[in-house]
């Protein structure tokens, strides 16, 4: 019977190893197979992942787990090693990010454009300003209402640079709210107040029959908005998944991936435009 015992315990301990070894190799397979992208609010919102990520996923056998945060923090979690790859629309802070040797294999992917909204009678007469810039200066020389993110997003740094040129500093302003939220929590406020904001415009069509705000400034070249993917350094993180984040990338640059970015529609309207460039940090 001792005998006997001896070879259970034996077999039970054998057999919890080999679960255990299988476990830890196919938690490995699936890490592998996993991809962690932080991207902007404006391709989740516009839908454009719906879009694009079941085709790669089908294609390279992987899962993309998406977090949608403004650029800013996209790029902190890649700068944590908390994600794989992040596409973002913020050059300046993109340049940093591969400068200080957080991301590599940047490359631009596409480019949607930034939309003025207002209240329908737009009380700062800003309908018909010749530029971006006299748009915003007839938004401060009126004093309206100006909802902004506040949180360091792609659009914020974007509304920040368009005062700038502009030669205003909002901050502090009593007709100037900054509310550090997402773009569609922003869109509610700015619906809410009857005020002004800037948001892109894939997310104003997402958003359009929600609001009783309409487009009173569009179509120049200061609202043009690049994105661009960047893989997470792996010599800074080693866990990171970098030949699938490297793969996702080549793959968004290739034939198919700006076929299907270029394809995608809402509304009869085309949000974004392919612009793969294949030279690049």
């Amino acid at each position: 019977m001792k005998t006997i015992n001896r070879r259970l315990q034996r077999w039970w301990w054998v057999s919890g190893w080999m679960i255990a070894a299988l476990t830890l190799n196919t938690g490995i397979a699936t890490a592998q197979d996993r991809l962690r992208l932080a991207t902007t609010t404006s391709t989740e919102n516009s839908g454009l992942l719906q879009h694009l990520l079941p085709v790669f996923e089908k294609g390279f056998k992987a899962r993309v787990d998406v977090i949608a945060v403004g650029t800013g923090r996209a790029l902190k979690l890649g700068e944590n090693g908390d994600v794989d790859v992040v596409l973002v629309h913020a050059p300046k802070a993109e340049d940093a990010f591969v400068e200080a040797g957080f991301g590599v294999h940047r490359r631009l992917i596409m480019a949607n454009d930034f939309v003025l909204l207002g209240p329908p009678d737009d009380p700062a007469q800003v309908r018909g300003q010749p530029h971006a810039v006299d748009a915003m200066r007839q938004i401060a020389s009126h004093k309206a209402v100006f909802v902004s993110r506040g949180d360091d997003s792609g659009t914020h740094k974007k509304e920040q640079w368009l005062w700038q040129r502009a030669g205003i500093v909002p901050s502090g302003q009593p007709w100037y709210l900054e509310v550090g939220q997402g773009m569609g929590a922003t869109l509610q406020i700015a619906h809410d107040k009857r005020a002004y904001t800037l948001t892109d415009r894939g997310t104003s069509l997402t958003y359009r029959q929600r609001l009783a705000l309409q487009i009173v400034h569009e179509r120049d070249p200061a609202y043009d908005n690049p994105y661009s993917a960047i893989a997470v350094n792996p010599q800074r993180h080693a866990h990171v998944a970098h030949k699938l984040a490297v793969a996702f990338i080549d793959w968004l640059i290739s034939a198919e991936g700006q076929d299907l970015i270029g394809s995608y529609r809402k509304h009869d309207q085309v949000l974004f435009y392919p612009r793969a460039v294949h030279s690049a940090n």
